[in-house]
């Protein structure tokens, strides 16, 4: 049974109370994130973890799996972090439901029942909460609102890190993963170049820049930078 008296309180009857309650699933404890955000001070109150993601968790930090084993121990590391934060606190509910066999579901019943909100990175277990009326906070999502807002027209520099799909495209990355298609920049790998954005598409994984350079306008930058020292050094 859940222990009340262990949460200090809050899933009284106190419902402005419950809502500052917040259900971290095993996804987002493995990513990581959530310890960053939670040092700016952006998340308050008490973050819930169930003791069914905490087994899913040491689960994962026992696999024979040497990948899967160092993320589960990642997300061990995460869990002390945030327990170490002094502005919040962490909670372990042992409440869980034995009829219900998937964690996610599991979650999403423990979010029902105390009006809690489920913190994720899983795209699957957002559509289902929001189909179950049980309120997300995906940290993808907030990544993906962060990314800086880039409008056709404008200029932007960009490293070409690879060939592209279609003829003459090269293909670069933002500093936060986002992709850049450059039409015009297969001939350019491995220089930073200024390109200007002809489109922006938003997609379910992120966002997508396509871009083109254009020869005429736009500076290959080393080209650029050498010719700007040979001039210094003429004049030194």
């Amino acid at each position: 049974m859940l222990n009340l008296a262990a949460l200090g309180g809050v899933f009284g009857n106190e419902r402005v109370q419950r809502h500052s309650f917040k259900i971290l699933d095993t996804s987002v404890i493995i990513d990581g994130r959530i310890a960053d955000i939670a040092e700016t001070g952006f998340l308050d109150g008490s973050l819930v973890i169930p003791q069914f993601v905490l087994r899913e968790l040491q689960l994962v930090a026992d696999s024979a799996d040497s990948m899967k084993r160092n993320r589960g121990r990642r997300g061990l590391d995460v869990l002390q972090r945030i327990q170490k934060m002094p502005e919040l606190s962490i909670q372990i509910v042992e409440e869980d439901f034995p009829h219900v066999r998937e964690v996610d579901m599991k979650l999403i019943e423990l979010a029902k029942l105390f009006s809690c909100k489920v913190v994720t990175n899983d795209f699957n277990l957002n559509k289902v909460a929001q189909l179950h009326g049980v309120e997300v906070l995906n940290i993808n999502e907030l990544a993906n609102a962060l990314k800086p807002v880039v409008l056709p027209g404008e200029i932007m520099r960009v490293f070409i890190l690879k060939e592209g799909k279609e003829h003459n495209q090269g293909v670069a990355y933002l500093d936060d993963g986002t992709m850049v298609v450059v039409d015009n920049a297969r001939k350019l790998i491995s220089k930073t170049i200024d390109i200007g954005v002809t489109s922006v598409l938003q997609t379910t994984a992120g966002k997508m820049i396509f871009g083109r350079y254009d020869e005429r306008v736009h500076v290959v930058h080393d080209k650029a930078d050498k010719a700007r020292e040979r001039e210094h050094s003429a004049q030194s």
